[in-house]
């Protein structure tokens, strides 16, 4: 014998998913809706065949008791001869199952069966004995039927009652004609019990896909998960729907963007958000680690679209780079202190070079002068600065910009009436944000004046630092190609910068001066200088600051 195979173990089928449960709740109703509507048709045609029955054997009845006929033959001894004929080619005519004539006794002059005439009628005939036309349903010879029983007057015996007449139709033909419709109604049933469950069927088909076959219990999970999730992360999370509004943004997301109340349901564009941003919100396309400002922040923005055959929005990611953007900033200063430091070191080993070799030569007052005149050229310089600027950290930077610019062949110049006395500026006035104001506009003075001049003019760039009357002045012009009038305004946009118009690639700069100005409540201007060169103008009032430090 060969060995019982082992059974395999049944799997347990989990929860109907969402789709299918819809689905079956669905066809259920469909099928109760159509079951409803049925008996509900039922009912109505069976009383309305009924009340035909009624209609036609009152006609029927009503014919007869009227009929000349009728009246005169009742007045003879045998009323049989000659109504037993006549009430049949009426019954046929009528459409009804019997035309009875009887005496006002109740016996029976005509009948469908013959058989039956001279008995008493199964029925009341009090109401027609007292002159009514009465309907009623009774068990007769034929069986069950609804009736109609009229009185026939003699109008020459002063409308004595002398006959009575009972037309009716019996339920059997009545169950016969709603078979009929019945029939009808059970198609039409049936044929909208499956169209609605195959429309029930490509509904829930469709629903299925959109809920990827899960139940409520995993949905219900997931969007539990998804707040969690939503509120735990510290980044901002916005959604984007195809019609470019907001459809879900996290509480990292309204911080960010410094949105206020529910910005669910508004248009990206009705934010109140700088134009780049916005645009970048909005775009179709992925973006990856774009940088962009906002009135306090600089983001790190990227997006992915989401589809499914189409187009249906997009997931923004927002991170915070603004200390990183600072401490970069702050970084780049001391990366170019330390460029200036080994660019003065790599002329001072020169310089010595020069001193010993005339020394060497015997030329001992020729390498005096030439090392007291680069001493005080030097000295000159950092003297001025330093007297000029009495806050360290931009006194520092004016001094590596100075040598910076030595080293690419410009002259930076600090205007004589610069003066920034000790203890002007206010706390709140970081010298973190001073150091990108104006590190970034002699930065891009410096690439816009290092081009040969056309002129014959050497590259210059003029820097005026000075605190007067509560507000301070920071102002640097180059003596370069310029900036066009109309683009005055697109130079502060995140994207543009002088290495741009020279092929480069995109600038931050500037947007980053515009954000720390407009920060501590000042104003930048852009014009022309007064040799055709770019003048950046910054002002921020001190007072108003101190003001607020208080």
């Amino acid at each position: 014998m060969n060995p019982p195979r082992p059974r395999r173990p049944r799997r347990l089928r989990g929860p109907r998913s969402l789709a299918g449960q819809l689905f079956a709740m669905q066809v259920v109703l469909v099928a109760a809706a159509v079951l409803g509507c049925v008996v509900f048709a039922y009912v109505s045609a069976g009383r309305q065949a009924e009340e035909t029955a009624r209609r036609q054997a009152t006609a029927a009845a009503a014919a007869v008791a009227d009929s000349p006929a009728v009246v005169a033959a009742a007045r003879t001894k045998d009323p049989t001869a000659a109504l037993q004929p006549y009430s049949e080619r009426l019954r046929r005519d009528a459409g009804v199952d019997f035309v009875v004539v009887m005496a006002p006794d109740g016996t029976r002059w005509t009948h469908p069966e013959p058989s039956a005439i001279g008995g008493k009628y199964l029925g009341h005939i009090g109401p027609a004995l007292r002159g009514e036309l009465f309907q009623e349903t009774h068990q007769g010879v034929l069986g069950p039927s609804v009736r109609v029983v009229a009185p026939v007057r003699d109008p020459e015996r002063g409308g004595a009652i002398t006959a009575l007449v009972s037309s009716g139709i019996t339920v059997a033909t009545i169950g016969e004609q709603l078979q009929d419709q019945v029939l009808a109604l059970v198609a039409v049933a049936a044929a909208a019990l499956a169209l609605g469950g195959a429309g029930t069927y490509v509904i829930n088909a469709r629903l299925r896909r959109h809920t990827h076959g899960m139940n409520t219990a995993e949905l219900s999970r997931m969007y539990a998960y998804h707040e969690a999730a939503l509120h735990a992360v510290r980044e901002g999370l916005l959604m984007v729907d195809a019609d470019d509004r907001v459809a879900l943004i996290n509480d990292g997301g309204r911080e960010l963007l410094g949105l206020t109340g529910d910005a669910v349901g508004r248009p990206v564009a009705g934010l109140g958000l700088p134009e780049p941003l916005t645009g970048a919100l909005r775009a179709a396309g992925p973006r990856v680690d774009e940088l962009h400002l906002t009135g306090e922040r600089v983001l790190v923005v990227n997006s992915a679209p989401v589809s499914g055959g189409q187009h249906r929005g997009s997931v923004v990611t927002l991170r915070d780079h603004t200390e990183l953007q600072a401490l970069s900033g702050e970084l780049d200063s001391v990366r170019g202190f330390a460029e200036a430091l080994r660019s003065q070191a790599h002329e001072a080993a020169n310089r010595l070079h020069t001193v010993v070799s005339l020394i060497e030569l015997g030329r001992a007052e020729e390498a005096v002068e030439f090392a007291t005149a680069e001493l005080e050229l030097a000295q000159a310089l950092t003297d001025r600065v330093v007297g000029a600027v009495a806050e360290p950290v931009l006194a520092a930077l004016l001094l590596g910009k100075a040598a910076q610019a030595n080293e690419h062949g410009v002259e930076l110049v600090l205007t004589p009436d610069s003066r920034i006395d000790d203890g002007v500026l206010p706390p709140d006035l970081p010298a973190r944000d001073l150091v990108t104001v104006l590190g970034n506009l002699v930065d891009n003075a410096l690439d816009a004046a290092a081009p040969p001049q056309g002129d014959g003019a050497p590259p210059q760039v003029r820097v005026t630092a000075r605190a007067d009357g509560g507000e301070l002045l920071l102002r640097v012009v180059d003596n370069g190609p310029g900036v066009a009038a109309d683009a005055t305004e697109e130079v502060f946009r995140r994207g543009w910068s002088t290495k741009e118009r020279a092929g480069g690639g995109r600038g931050l700069g500037l947007a980053l001066v515009r954000q720390a100005v407009h920060r501590h409540g000042g104003t930048v201007r852009l014009d022309r200088g007064p040799e055709g060169g770019a003048r950046f103008t910054v002002q921020l009032p001190l007072r108003a600051a101190e003001g607020a430090g208080r």
